[in-house]
């Protein structure tokens, strides 16, 4: 029986939980609580296994990445709460777009090659179940920053573009 198993990291956003299954890391949430993980579980469809060996990588890897000391993920990406859609636009976003980068809606229209227009990316975005390691909030707006669905919205898109140095910090920003 396949299952999942969650790890938790505190950050400046909150304590973001990774849902981590034998192929890798399969969803995220801005949100660590039992009904974040119960909404993970159902979703996957899989009993819920206590494997510290198995979240460890992902755990170091969002720990480093929020104290600034890794840009680029090498966690193994589980793709399967995705539609072949998602996945051929995500999956563009994931390979195309580096750290510290931006795509603009319309431009990671155009890269995917999906024929869905602007607003249907920013859909596709929304729902992205990888949130951080497939990095939605590098797709920005032809005219500002755009949507965020994750943490406390736009907000957290910016804490995270300012993390990867695509934004000035405020004066109140900190690490």
């Amino acid at each position: 029986m396949d299952t999942v198993a969650f790890a938790s990291v505190p950050t400046k956003l909150g304590d973001v939980l990774a849902a981590v299954t034998e192929d890798g890391v399969a969803a995220m949430s801005f949100q660590d609580s039992p009904a974040a993980r119960a909404r993970i579980t159902e979703r996957l469809k899989m009993a819920v296994a206590d494997d510290p060996s198995r979240t460890a990588s992902a755990r170091g890897e969002l720990a480093a990445y929020f104290a600034g000391e890794l840009r680029e993920f090498g966690v193994a990406v589980d793709w399967r709460l995705m539609s072949t859609l998602q996945r051929q636009v995500l999956g563009t976003l994931y390979t195309t777009v580096p750290y510290g980068r931006v795509v603009t809606y319309g431009e990671l229209a155009a890269r995917s090659g999906t024929g869905v227009p602007a607003r249907g990316i920013g859909s596709i975005m929304g729902s992205n179940p990888i949130p951080i390691i497939v990095p939605c909030h590098r797709v920005v707006a032809g005219n500002g920053l755009g949507g965020f669905s994750g943490g406390e919205g736009v907000e957290s898109k910016r804490w995270l573009l300012t993390l990867e140095g695509h934004l000035p910090p405020t004066l109140d920003w900190d690490l």
